[in-house]
């Protein structure tokens, strides 16, 4: 197979996902992923013509976000209309499977140039309603739930960290922990090179730095914080009166309670952003001369027990890892999405791995995670740390709804 490289990566900064308080929430998705596009085309000087497609990762496919945007972002950008585009839904995975998708293209010699990416605004949720009630929450789908009950996010969060023994204090320490490196990597511009400048139809700023992180964190200010899911957990997800906590207890009957540790501060925040990274093969970075900054070694899907949804990360690591023919300790930078911090935490002590490798620069507790994006901005930082750090390999996962993980290892080829 022919070696797909990554060229470029860039991404727009992210934006606090709340109409009338986030910076980006005025603008339309499709606009605000032609702004990254745009910046590849002309970071790198693309005859957009050769760029065989534009493969894009939206998991909220409603509204706006609907209508493929990764070819309605394309044309946005001003690509040439010979460039095709295709969106996809992978859920939280989707930013990662639009670059796996792309490398594997490259690297079969189908394609030669592929742009991959995502953009997800979660600003729209309150003005365009959830898309659609999923199937495996539809009481007209009772067959899918009798096989595999499913819960809502923050409550499976809950039900592992119980399970698992992973209490409050250990949480929230992670959830500082990003806090502080995220405060550090932006003080230190560690995101610039990748950090886009968004900017109006009209050519004034909307933002140019990130959002959502509250240096200001403590430990103390976070145990201040009122858990959330307990709520969840009791709500009534049918008419029947079955509730999301018992989703889980009826294919986990030994789950006798649940102790709630999760909240604002140690989970995912809600953001908009956008991200796109430039993949070509050998033939055409000679031919036109360009620099590759890294090439994929290895990618992976994995899936594992939907009811608790979220415990994917660590066999697509290992399964990664194994196609890559490499070991846990071969790995020198390593980023997990903090959807909840019990997955990054659990990802952590499964692997054994050593913290200060883990998620350098801060992670989605403290920068957010606008869904369909939050993958390609991983690799995008990755990389960029990798360049930073002067190391080899890296390795991205990430838990999605479904009780899956995509994963992608990359090993550093330039300056």
């Amino acid at each position: 197979m022919s070696n797909a490289y990554i060229v470029d990566a860039c991404r727009t900064p992210r934006g606090i996902g709340k109409v009338g308080k986030g910076s980006l929430a005025h603008l339309h998705p499709s606009y605000l992923g032609s702004t990254v596009l745009k910046a590849l085309a002309e970071r790198n000087q693309l005859d957009t013509a050769e760029v065989d497609d534009v493969i894009w990762g939206t998991s909220a496919q409603s509204g706006r976000q609907s209508g493929d945007l990764g070819r309605m972002a394309a044309l946005n950008a001003g690509y040439d209309v010979r460039s095709s585009g295709v969106t996809l839904d992978r859920y939280c995975g989707s930013g990662i499977t639009s670059v796996n998708l792309a490398a594997a293209q490259v690297m079969s010699g189908m394609e030669d140039l592929v742009i991959a990416g995502g953009t997800e605004m979660m600003s729209y949720f309150p003005s365009i309603g959830e898309p659609g009630v999923p199937p495996m929450l539809d009481s007209g789908n009772l067959d899918l739930r009798a096989m595999h009950p499913q819960s809502q996010q923050g409550v499976c969060a809950d039900a592992i960290a119980t399970m698992e023994g992973i209490d409050r204090q250990a949480v929230d320490q992670l959830a500082l922990t990003s806090q502080q490196r995220a405060a550090r990597a932006i003080a230190e511009g560690r995101f610039d090179r990748s950090l886009i400048a968004v900017n109006n139809p009209d050519g004034s700023l909307a933002l140019d730095h990130e959002e959502f992180p509250r240096p200001d964190t403590t430990l103390e200010s976070l145990s201040g914080l009122k858990t959330v899911f307990d709520v969840v957990r009791d709500v009534p997800v049918d008419e029947a009166g079955m509730t999301y906590g018992q989703l889980i207890q009826k294919k986990y009957p030994q789950l006798e309670r649940f102790d709630h540790i999760h909240h604002a501060g140690n989970s995912s925040g809600v953001v908009d952003g956008a991200a796109a990274l430039l993949l070509a093969s050998a033939s055409y970075v000679e031919r036109r001369g360009l620099t590759p900054r890294a090439r994929v070694v290895a990618t992976a899907n994995q899936g594992d027990c939907p009811t608790l949804m979220l415990n994917a990360p660590v066999p697509a690591a290992r399964k990664v890892l194994a196609k890559a023919g490499l070991e846990v300790g071969d790995i020198d930078l390593w980023e997990i999405n903090e959807a909840f911090a019990v997955v990054a935490e659990k990802f952590i002590r499964d692997l054994g791995l050593d913290r200060e490798k883990v998620n350098v620069n801060g992670g989605a507790m403290a920068l957010g995670h606008p869904i369909g994006a939050t993958g390609s901005v991983l690799i995008g930082t990755i990389l960029d740390e990798l360049e930073r750090q002067q190391k080899r390999y890296g390795l991205v996962t990430m838990c999605a709804a479904g009780g899956m993980a995509p994963a992608i290892i990359i090993e550093r080829v330039g300056s």
